[in-house]
């Protein structure tokens, strides 16, 4: 089942919330990132799913939504990891709309955390699902666990055509102008292999080079 707003039996939420948050995010990013989000979502409810996780769909769908937010050029002198410019916006959104702060927590905590593998899936549901679609969408995690008529139903609904590269460029624009934000982080790699000069930050080093005397 297919339509603008279901595939593989998994329906966009139909709420003012959902509806405004479809709005801002389709106004605020490129086709790239819109097409991608969405994506998240559907694979992230589909991962749930499988897994007999009880979650709610509209706050999944918002945090999938605002978690790429922050690679945009609005926020690129921000000096903080894009994620937490991402969650910061989705919380302003959700503040000014009168939403419970546990529901706040956790859409923030699903977007903050969604490129730190390892934590997200022992939290709440929707903290695990959206890295769980992030991790299907651009990494392949648990390709096989989904089936080649959902997974092949989300991609009628949202295509990826040259995705890898082209999520691999919007990457590095947005990190490109903080590069201090990538350190202990994934995004270390991408700037690694795209930005000529780039420093990784070393761990080792930061102790060694630390100012006490020892």
């Amino acid at each position: 089942m297919t339509s603008d707003f279901s595939a593989a039996g998994v329906r966009v939420p139909d709420s003012k919330l959902a509806r405004e948050t479809t709005e801002l995010v389709r106004d605020a990013t490129s086709d790239l990132i819109y097409d991608h989000s969405r994506r998240v979502y559907f694979f992230g409810a589909l991962q749930g799913r499988n897994r007999d996780l009880s979650f709610d769909p509209e706050l999944l769908y918002i945090a999938a939504m605002f978690h790429d937010l922050g690679l945009g050029e609005p926020f690129h002198g921000s000096g903080r990891r894009f994620e937490v410019d991402s969650a910061d916006e989705a919380r302003r959104f959700l503040r000014a709309r009168q939403v419970p702060d546990d529901s706040i927590r956790r859409v923030w905590t699903a977007i903050a955390l969604h490129t730190t593998p390892g934590i997200p899936e022992f939290m709440e549901p929707e903290v695990a699902l959206v890295t769980a679609g992030v991790e299907y969408d651009v990494l392949g995690i648990g390709y096989h666990d989904l089936t080649e008529a959902d997974r092949a139903a989300v991609v009628a609904l949202h295509p990826r055509p040259d995705f890898k590269q082209r999520i691999l460029e919007a990457f590095t624009e947005g990190v490109r102008p903080k590069p201090e934000t990538t350190f202990g982080n994934v995004k270390a790699d991408v700037l690694a292999h795209y930005v000529p000069g780039f420093e990784r930050g070393d761990f080792v080093r930061t102790i060694l080079d630390s100012p006490w005397d020892e």
